[in-house]
């Protein structure tokens, strides 16, 4: 039940040149449309022509372990359930699993918790290379004054975080005040110093795929290093849809200049079948190099648990119960 390893696992650093960001081009970003039935019809299609059985399911779901920020965003987050998602994070899937399955070594990419949780999580992690990642700048409304979201930001990278997980303001992107969005993003992205940052665009309150589209290129423009559909408190996250109008702006932005912008998809990928259907995705909008986590992750907190149940039928032949599989 040997898997290939060397096209599952991949290291947790972040080797991808930084993205440096583009002066505003506001005739690309109006040039910009999204077909939007001929999007959704493209993604309706996927599931039922992308499916991998056996050995191969297992080592996809390997590599989207492999590329999980493993989250908790909740107000009652204590440092102990921290060091206890970190300790999941460091070891994900059971030893005899990955032992039966010929893996080692495997991971998460990040842990993403909120601010005043950064340091516990950076303590926990100690010893590996697995970054920490904060949610910064008001997450999730973003509507705090603007000195504040940046010296949120400023605060988090001081505490350890190694990545930042910003939120724009959406009022620029359904006002299309893009000069306003550009401004924002460059400033939040000089905040960040050394840290990558993730601009998540809050897909589900932008209106319309051409909105998605748009904001994905003005963010890239000013600097991202990931574009993310969702803070996760949206009654709309992260679709097939949303996904396919991203990646699409991904690979014209790699196209025009040959940066590589990584994506994040958060918020409502709580199932194996899921992680599956948006990695066929960005293999096939993409290519093999971006389903490695300097260039893919999944925010995600209850995902990991269903792929880890999933794994364990491939092995034993039996469906465990969710309750053994607790990430903290």
């Amino acid at each position: 039940m040997q898997i290939d390893r060397a096209q599952t696992l991949a290291p947790a650093a972040l080797h991808e040149p930084r993205n440096p960001g583009l002066p505003l081009d506001l005739d690309w970003v109006r040039r910009v449309q999204a077909n939007t039935s001929a999007i959704e019809r493209r993604a309706a299609t996927l599931p039922g022509r992308r499916s991998v059985k056996k050995d191969w399911q297992a080592a996809w779901l390997c590599r989207a372990i492999s590329v999980i920020d493993l989250t908790t965003l909740s107000g009652d987050d204590t440092e102990g359930r921290v060091r206890r998602l970190c300790a999941k994070a460091r070891q994900p899937v059971s030893p005899e699993i990955l032992e039966t399955l010929g893996m080692t070594g495997l991971t998460v990419g990040a842990v993403c918790v909120y601010h005043d949780m950064v340091p516990a999580a950076v303590a926990a992690l100690r010893g590996t290379d697995l970054p920490v990642a904060a949610v910064s700048t008001g997450f999730p409304a973003g509507l705090s004054p603007f000195h504040l979201r940046i010296q949120e930001i400023r605060e988090s990278v001081a505490a350890g975080a190694r990545e930042i997980d910003i939120v724009i303001s959406r009022r620029h992107v359904l006002t299309g005040n893009w000069q306003a969005l550009y401004d924002e993003m460059r400033e939040m992205r000089e905040a960040c110093g050394e840290a990558h940052v993730k601009a998540i665009l809050a897909t589900g309150e932008l209106g319309t795929l051409r909105n998605v589209a748009r904001a994905s290129l003005v963010c890239m423009m000013g600097g991202a290093d990931f574009i993310k559909t969702s803070t996760g408190k949206e009654s709309v996250n992260a679709t097939l849809p949303v996904t396919l109008t991203m990646i699409r702006a991904i690979r014209d932005y790699h196209d025009a200049t040959g940066i590589r912008v990584g994506y994040k998809p958060a918020g409502g990928i709580s199932k194996a079948k899921d992680a599956l259907n948006h990695l066929a995705l960005v293999k096939d909008e993409l290519g093999d190099r971006w389903l490695r986590p300097d260039l893919l992750r999944f925010g995600a907190s209850s995902l990991l648990g269903d792929i880890e149940r999933q794994l364990e039928h491939h092995v034993t032949g039996a469906y465990s119960a969710s309750w053994r599989h607790a990430l903290a």
